[in-house]
């Protein structure tokens, strides 16, 4: 604070372990990371921001790359969201939105208040974020595709709004991609590997089917070798 001349905080919070795999973190056993070595891996500020905010800060927080890779996948679609206004917001006529009238609207704004009010339940608050998000996510997939917006789908502007506020309440802001970094990093790929070598040992077969068929979606082919180890390559 002398450094600075500001305040260090107002409220101190005590938070959970982070575990990995059910055992606490830590440098004596070698299983820790750093959040500096994780966003030099190539993992987005947002991610992380998103993985935390999942669990309860009292609560312990399992890390693994199956959860980081969740994660990745749960904040792409909130992005894709909070983008649709600045992307869009001029040909959806989005420049003076009227002040939020609907009561539903203001539901769901009582509805996070009333979880963050709940010591700070920031899962509970996320349920809100993503349900104001659904319809934001399927107007952008349409207007990417080259799509004409509907007449209800103009009418978003106030709900996209509201959701954008809220967002920015847990710290969520849009992460803007260039067109080669929208690309998956290498960092991205191999959580994807290894959150589908994990579902293989769970026998969760189905899951790692989707995982090799979305990375193939976005360009990345497999390969799978003898003695469990999968290599990959962009096609």
């Amino acid at each position: 604070e002398t450094a600075t001349g500001k305040a260090l905080a107002r409220y101190w919070l005590h938070n959970g372990m982070v575990n990995v795999e059910g055992t606490k973190m830590s440098k004596s056993l070698g299983n820790f990371t750093t959040i500096r070595a994780l966003l030099d891996s190539g993992i987005s500020p947002m991610t992380l921001r998103f993985f935390v905010l999942q669990a309860h800060y009292r609560k312990p927080l399992d890390f693994s790359a199956e959860a980081l890779a969740a994660a990745a996948t749960g904040w792409k679609g909130l992005n894709a969201a909070l983008l649709l206004g600045e992307r869009h917001g001029a040909a959806l006529n989005w420049q003076n939105i009227d002040p939020i009238a609907a009561p539903w609207l203001e539901a769901n704004r009582e509805r996070f208040s009333a979880a963050m009010d709940d010591d700070l339940n920031s899962s509970a608050a996320l349920a809100v974020l993503f349900d104001l998000a659904k319809p934001l996510r399927a107007l952008a997939n349409r207007l990417e595709r080259g799509d004409t917006p509907s007449s209800e789908e103009r009418a978003l502007g106030s709900q996209w709004q509201l959701f954008q506020e809220l967002a920015g309440v847990l710290g969520l802001n849009a992460e803007q991609l260039s067109a080669s970094a929208a690309q998956l990093s290498d960092a991205d790929i191999e959580i994807q590997i290894a959150a589908r070598k994990t579902a293989k040992a769970n026998r969760n077969f189905a899951e790692a089917d989707n995982i090799r068929t979305a990375l193939k979606e976005q360009g990345i082919e497999l390969i799978d070798k003898p003695g469990g180890n999968t290599e990959w390559l962009r096609s």
